[in-house]
């Protein structure tokens, strides 16, 4: 549905965006991750149409034809800084905001109605926005962006400043947005949720792209490998030794609890290493894991070389 081709943007001598391609596809949640500064937002503006690439295109599938630009009435936006009119009641705001991607007013009363129920604020629809808690404004400013019914959707930032009962609440949005056909591209930086919500993602540094892909792709690319975490009954040096010097062993630690944890370099087999463990120590508990979204983007992103120009604003 959305093809980013070699985009570019700059800022004075800032390189905010370089190079920058990726593809979204119709009917999924995709996320775009990166550290402050790596050039998301400007990306996002791209995206919506608020600014142009300098050089590179952005391409929508607008259902039967390739254009630069999404209609407005089938994009949906909640941008990284909040927006919504704190002197006017909930149900005022979103007929308002309703009206301006092409819902009639009857329209956006009954769009606006059914969301502020669905969101659990049905009995508030008449108080102004500003008598709500971030968490609800939030709810609503969700709602703004979504209840005329877009093909995509773009969410900056969803999950900030909500505590972790609204950030179950947002994953279930999200979730619910995708199962009723629309297509979810979101960023935020609490990777533990991305890795329960996203289908794919893209994370970007200093403009640039650093890993594309599915999370299993993700984890490949990186490299880090898979970790077998055995609960032995006594160890020794010299045996956890002969494990760190296994080809298929790049890493060995002691746990806190006395586990010790064998991490297999790459693709490496895991039975040699488990037949050899076997030899060397007396296993009575074994359980295997994958490193976590949160610990992949913390090595990757981290170890990303800084270009010669400034960091992307």
């Amino acid at each position: 549905m959305l093809t980013v081709s070699n985009v570019h943007r700059r800022f004075a001598t800032v390189h905010a965006v370089n190079d920058i391609s990726f593809r979204v596809a119709e009917g999924e949640i995709f996320a775009l991750l990166g550290p402050n500064g790596a050039g998301k937002s400007t990306l996002l503006r791209m995206l919506v149409g608020i600014t142009r690439p300098d050089s590179g295109r952005v391409a929508w599938d607008t259902g039967g034809a390739i254009s630069d630009r999404l209609p407005a009435e089938q994009i949906g936006y909640l941008p990284e800084d909040r927006g919504i009119y704190q002197d006017q009641p909930l149900l005022t705001v979103l007929e308002y905001f309703g009206s301006l991607r092409g819902l009639s007013r009857a329209e956006a009363r009954a769009s606006g109605t059914a969301w502020l129920e669905r969101l659990e604020l049905g009995a508030r629809l008449k108080d102004k926005v500003g008598s709500l808690s971030k968490g609800n404004q939030q709810k609503v400013q969700f709602a703004a962006a979504v209840l005329h019914r877009p093909r995509f959707v773009i969410l900056d930032e969803p999950f900030s400043g909500l505590d972790p009962l609204n950030q179950e609440v947002f994953l279930t949005l999200v979730r619910s947005l995708r199962d009723e056909g629309m297509t979810v591209l979101f960023s935020a930086h609490q990777m533990a949720l991305v890795e329960r919500l996203a289908d794919r993602l893209f994370v970007m540094q200093h403009g640039r792209e650093v890993l594309y892909g599915t999370i299993p792709d993700v984890r490949a690319q990186w490299g880090g490998g898979r970790r077998l975490v055995l609960h032995v009954e006594q160890s020794s040096a010299l045996a956890l030794d002969e494990v760190r010097a296994h080809a298929a062993v790049s890493r060995v630690a002691m746990l806190e609890n006395g586990a010790i944890e064998v991490t297999l370099a790459g693709s490496a087999p895991m039975g040699e290493v488990l037949a050899r463990c076997a030899q060397l120590f007396t296993i009575v508990d074994i359980r295997t894991e994958q490193p976590s979204l949160h610990e992949v983007y913390i090595n990757t992103v981290g170890a990303a070389i800084a270009p010669s120009t400034q960091e992307a604003a």
